[in-house]
């Protein structure tokens, strides 16, 4: 990898996308119900929960090695971290003479080279390696942590939202024998337009070998990844909005351009009755006004919009380079 892929300057993303009659990400610790906030009726997304979308459309539609993934041997037994790491030694020669620093060396520099997610979201990987003590093996535990370039914050719904308890029947009988079929119950939401917030940091870069193609990844993980997700909890997701800002000067960033978007009068609209996007328009005004006046250290802005999304970004400042983000 030369130093000159790696990616030189720093970003921010907005990306906006919505569920319909679904579950966008189930509390395990709250009968898997989505997850409200209760003083204002928000609906919350976890950043883990985006990072597996991107995750799972890379490994599954780019054919890009993934580090968190689960991994079960021919019995079903998941494998745990400390073995996955262990996955990296495999091919090096003489290992047990190398001592635990130059196996965790090793290690570090194969899965950074090999693995999208950890150069994209770092992580923190626990070892139990054998070395030589003398005449004998011994296990040495320890920890390799990278910081991510890419960290996001919890996704946040642009409205409050409406938790709907629904009953169905199932498709086989409830025992043995029996006539009457199983019965299922699910909460979901009618309707949620969720917010993300992104930043690319350009030092932690350095660190993890992040490539501008590895960015272009991304954008396509978070906007086609979002729609593929064909698990009945998600089915109906859809990207409405992914806008990246890219800077001129190292270590710049305006911050919070999350919450530069709304819907536009919301206070006028009943929020909880919002069943689709093309019943709301998006009020960019206070983003638009906030990039012009950083104009002179924004190097670019790429844009990718879903066609059923009113959003006015007409205002942009011209000398601001505007680019449709386009993947491949």
């Amino acid at each position: 990898m030369k130093m000159s892929e790696i990616i030189g300057n720093r970003s921010e993303l907005v990306f906006l996308y919505d569920i319909k009659d679904a579950n966008p990400n189930g509390d395990p610790l709250d009968e898997n119900k989505p997850r409200i906030d209760e003083e204002t009726g928000i609906n919350v997304v976890t950043d883990v929960r985006l990072k597996r979308t991107i995750r799972d459309y890379l490994m599954n539609f780019k054919n890009q090695e993934i580090f968190v993934r689960e991994i079960t041997d021919d019995e079903g037994n998941i494998q745990d971290a400390k073995l996955r790491a262990k996955d990296f030694l495999n091919g090096v020669s003489d290992l047990e003479s190398k001592g635990f620093n130059e196996q965790k060396e090793i290690i570090k520099n194969k899965i950074i080279s090999t693995c999208i997610d950890v150069r994209l979201f770092g992580a923190t990987i626990p070892l139990d390696l054998t070395i030589k003590d003398g005449k004998k093996l011994k296990s040495v535990t320890g920890s390799i942590t990278l910081t991510g370039p890419v960290q996001f914050r919890m996704g946040r719904s642009l409205h409050r939202v409406e938790m709907k308890h629904i009953k169905g029947t199932g498709a086989f009988a409830s025992k043995a024998g029996a006539t009457q079929k199983t019965f299922r119950e699910e909460d979901i939401l009618p309707y949620s337009l969720i917010c993300f917030y992104g930043i690319i940091n350009e030092n932690a870069a350095k660190h993890t070998g992040l490539t501008e193609e590895d960015v272009k990844l991304l954008l396509e993980g978070m906007w086609n990844g979002t729609k593929n997700l064909i698990s009945r909890s998600k089915a109906g997701q859809m990207s409405r909005l992914l806008l990246k800002v890219n800077y001129r000067e190292n270590g710049y960033h305006i911050g919070d351009l999350d919450k530069l978007i709304r819907i536009k009068d919301i206070e006028k609209i009943n929020q909880e009755s919002i069943r689709d996007i093309s019943e709301i328009e998006l009020d960019a005004s206070e983003l638009v006004e906030t990039l012009n006046r950083n104009r002179d250290k924004i190097e670019s802005v790429g844009i990718k919009r879903d066609d059923r999304v009113k959003i006015d970004l007409s205002w942009l400042d011209s000398t601001i380079r505007q680019n449709e983000i386009i993947f491949e």
